[in-house]
């Protein structure tokens, strides 16, 4: 199927061009217009083709087509992912831990990339930000350019990560981090790396572990693995990072909570992912995002 997007051209005080109603006022960007108008009927006003030049005037429907299009990733029907909800511009899946989700090396057909292909074999596959394959919880997939490039940079996020050793106060860890200069995976904090900021508050603990909430405030790869191991606690099962591995044999880190403004309504919705209960170190405790049975999305 064809990926459309429809504006209605209200409150134009005088005529403008298509081009700049949409560059101006819609954020469309360039490479997506330049697309746009070489596909038949990729820009129409009112039902009819326009070019980029032609005016529109206030209360003008404008119409956006892009070619059908492939991910060219193999689907893989006999995958299951829970779906948290969906909408013609977004879907949000509860990515289980052990899954990419991007094929690499060892993963072709097994990913979350895979999933989207199956059930979306006309749309590229577009992961408005990436969580590592053992990460769990929710996974934000834009359906159009135009949704992802309106949600990226713009989805808060909350994580619960389950950490070795003994926390009972919040904090912030504000400390760079770079890759080691031997290895292609493994991240450290160095003077010379990209500013990453990660603050925590602790939820629970036993004698040997501690629950954590924690937002971001940059998105640098394996931001919470680094920084917590940073601070002589590193995530439970995380073996790149020196965690416990003698009941954990992954690291524990879901996410638990996304908001973002929806790209069609401009409405903010709120998702809430609760932590599979058979993970759960504390069940004498309420958390949130963790012993809550249910999904949750509010708008």
């Amino acid at each position: 199927m064809a990926n459309s997007l429809v504006f209605l051209a209200d409150d134009l005080e005088q005529p403008m061009t298509a081009e700049q109603f949409l560059r101006r006022r819609k954020g469309i960007s360039h490479r997506m217009l330049m697309r746009l108008k070489h596909t038949p009927g990729g820009i129409c006003c009112n039902g009819k083709p326009i070019r980029t030049i032609d005016p529109i005037s206030s209360g003008d429907r404008i119409v956006l087509t892009e070619p059908e299009q492939s991910s060219g990733l193999t689907p893989s029907s006999h995958l299951h992912v829970p779906i948290l909800t969906e909408t013609a511009s977004y879907i949000l899946y509860n990515k289980p831990p052990g899954m990419p989700v991007h094929p690499s090396q060892g993963h072709h057909n097994d990913t979350l990339g895979n999933v989207f292909a199956a059930a979306f074999p006309t749309l590229p596959f577009r992961p408005v930000y990436r969580l590592d394959r053992d990460t769990s919880g929710i996974c934000l997939i834009a359906k159009s350019a135009y949704s992802a490039k309106l949600l990226q940079g713009h989805i808060q996020k909350r994580y619960l990560a389950l950490v070795c050793g003994i926390l009972t106060s919040p904090g912030t860890v504000n400390a760079p981090i770079a890759r080691e200069s031997d290895s292609i995976i493994r991240r450290c904090v160095r003077a010379d790396g990209k500013p990453a900021v990660t603050h925590f508050v602790p939820l629970g603990n036993d004698d040997q572990y501690t629950l954590l909430e924690l937002t971001l405030e940059t998105g640098r790869t394996h931001q919470i693995r680094v920084h917590m191991a940073h601070l002589g606690y590193p995530l439970a099962g995380d073996s790149l990072y020196g965690g416990d591995l003698s009941r954990f044999q992954r690291h524990m880190l879901h996410c638990a909570s996304v908001e973002f403004f929806d790209p069609d309504t401009h409405e903010m919705v709120s998702v809430t992912c609760p932590w599979d209960v058979s993970e759960q170190p504390f069940p004498g405790i309420s958390i949130p995002y963790y012993d809550n049975p249910k999904q949750k999305v509010t708008k």
